[in-house]
């Protein structure tokens, strides 16, 4: 995977965004979830993680859980709609993972998706990401 930077912040391409700064990959008949390097830069040091339940229905855009930083506790929302197939347990005992590695061994949850097609047209490409941050980023 190969990123471009706005600002200090990296965007990965190939991978979905929501304007909440959630990224998404699809992998196979399934998708990845995290937040992305710019929500963990503005939260700071991430301390703990509320991961969704394997089994919990989703929907796009509603709540999937909480990160919580020294700083501030931040909700997560899913940018696809499906069912809970795997969480990452390792954020359980190592919530910096968060930080350290947004876009690979942070990674939130991975969800068997139920309207893939009709949802992912809502979602942000790596290059709308990038412009969005930028703006966000010139504002300051």
């Amino acid at each position: 995977m190969s990123a471009m930077r706005i600002g200090e912040y990296n965007v990965i391409e190939g991978l979905y965004y929501t304007r909440e700064h959630e990224w998404m990959k699809l992998e196979s008949s399934n998708c990845r979830i995290g937040i992305t390097d710019y929500a963990q830069k503005t939260l700071h040091e991430v301390v703990y993680v509320d991961l969704p339940p394997c089994g919990k229905v989703l929907t796009q855009n509603a709540s999937l859980g909480t990160v919580e930083s020294v700083k501030a506790v931040s909700e997560m929302y899913s940018p696809i709609s499906g069912q809970v197939a795997e969480r990452n347990e390792s954020l359980i005992n190592s919530p910096e993972l968060v930080n350290q590695d947004p876009y690979g061994v942070g990674w939130i949850a991975v969800v068997k998706p139920s309207r893939l097609d009709d949802e992912v047209k809502l979602l942000l490409s790596h290059s709308d990401y990038a412009e969005y941050l930028n703006q966000l980023v010139k504002k300051g």
